[in-house]
């Protein structure tokens, strides 16, 4: 079998040698063994295992604990239980099949709030009527308050007042929320909604504009869980490889 040591590794995969070392300290490659001089002693397994995780790594989906999953999916086959690494990769495709289909049911249901097939709330409320009524806290309320999601009116005693309008925007920044769409990708679709009624809606969470930074470009969530979908399946033919060469 070749052996690697970790310079050697560094440059096939690289990456920093400090890197490799801290791939071991995190769990994420099987332990190398050692001379009897102190050196590691990697293999093809290790580069195949480094290469495996980042991968894995490449997916910028958080929510839900999907990141989380892939780690513990790289640390099982560090561990040398690729079926149980197979498994779990499977169950992170299906989890990010159903985030997908949670964020375009969103979309349809702003859309039928838009084209008023959603029943309408009364005219007025107050803030905690407006909690009870959308079955969300009060704290989130003035959250997205503070993000501009929502501009309220105030009564003369400075109590908000929420119209029948700002209820069916709330409902529609709920829906969105619920289905782990950002913030900054809810103000985008709001603030072009206002402009024009008739704009697709799933352009408008999913393009940023030009102006925006990389995280907000890392927003694009239904582009994401496609980029991560892929990426699993990638990431499971290097499981299958790894389990038929090791």
């Amino acid at each position: 079998m070749k052996i690697y040591s970790t310079s050697q590794v560094a440059k096939a995969i690289g990456m920093h040698p400090n890197t490799v070392r801290l791939y071991e300290e995190w769990e994420l490659i099987t332990k190398p063994e050692r001379k009897e001089n102190g050196y590691r002693i990697y293999t093809d397994l290790h580069i195949q295992q480094i290469q495996l995780a980042r991968k894995a790594f490449e997916s910028v989906i958080v929510q839900n604990g999907l990141r989380n999953k892939m780690v513990e999916m790289v640390k099982t086959c560090a561990k040398g239980d690729y079926d149980g690494a197979i498994t779990m990769t499977k169950d992170y495709l299906c989890c990010v099949r159903k985030e997908y289909e949670k964020a375009e049911e969103a979309v349809r249901m702003v859309q039928s709030i838009l084209d008023g097939e959603v029943q309408k709330s009364v005219i007025l409320m107050k803030r905690k009527e407006v909690s009870e009524y959308l079955d969300i806290s009060m704290d989130t309320l003035r959250n997205w308050e503070l993000n501009g999601l929502i501009h309220v009116k105030r009564k003369q005693n400075g109590y908000r007042i929420y119209s029948e309008e700002d209820i069916q925007r709330l409902s529609i920044i709920r829906c969105l929320r619920c289905a782990n769409y950002s913030l900054e990708s809810i103000l985008r679709m709001l603030g072009q909604l206002s402009q024009n009624p008739e704009i697709d809606i799933k352009a408008a969470l999913n393009t940023p504009n030009e102006t925006e930074d990389i995280i907000s470009a890392c927003d694009r969530l239904m582009t994401s869980l496609l980029e991560a979908e892929d990426n699993a399946n990638e990431v499971l033919k290097m499981l299958v490889k790894i389990k038929e060469n090791f």
